[in-house]
């Protein structure tokens, strides 16, 4: 993910997560909402519950690389916020990745621009 494409300040992710719509699997929720750029914005959220700081960040990275590998899924006018569940901490990658594109594939098959 670049720069511009992260979702950094606390009002947009209260906004997008309290307006937008939500989609859940096992591992995730993601939220999303329309915006008006021309590329979509990624936020990550894990709750300080998951485990210690060394997880959480090993985490971000792994969910920060699932998106830049699957980021054509995504539509390029909307934001999202991707919340991590307690439950994915006993899948392996392979199993987060294929959780996390079913669950886009799922959602998304008939929104994208």
């Amino acid at each position: 993910m670049k720069k511009y494409e992260v979702v950094k300040k606390n009002q947009e992710f209260n906004d997008i997560i309290n307006t937008g719509k939500c989609l859940k699997s096992y591992g995730y929720n993601i939220y999303y909402k329309d915006s008006d750029s021309n590329y979509p914005k990624f936020g990550i959220a894990v709750s300080k519950k998951f485990g210690n700081a060394v997880l959480r960040n090993k985490v971000k990275r792994q969910v920060r690389s699932l998106i830049d590998h699957n980021k054509n899924l995504f539509a390029n006018s909307k934001n999202y916020i991707i919340m991590i569940r307690k439950g994915i901490k006993d899948f392996s990658y392979s199993q987060m990745e294929q959780d996390f594109v079913q669950l886009i594939k799922k959602g998304f098959s008939n929104e994208k621009n």
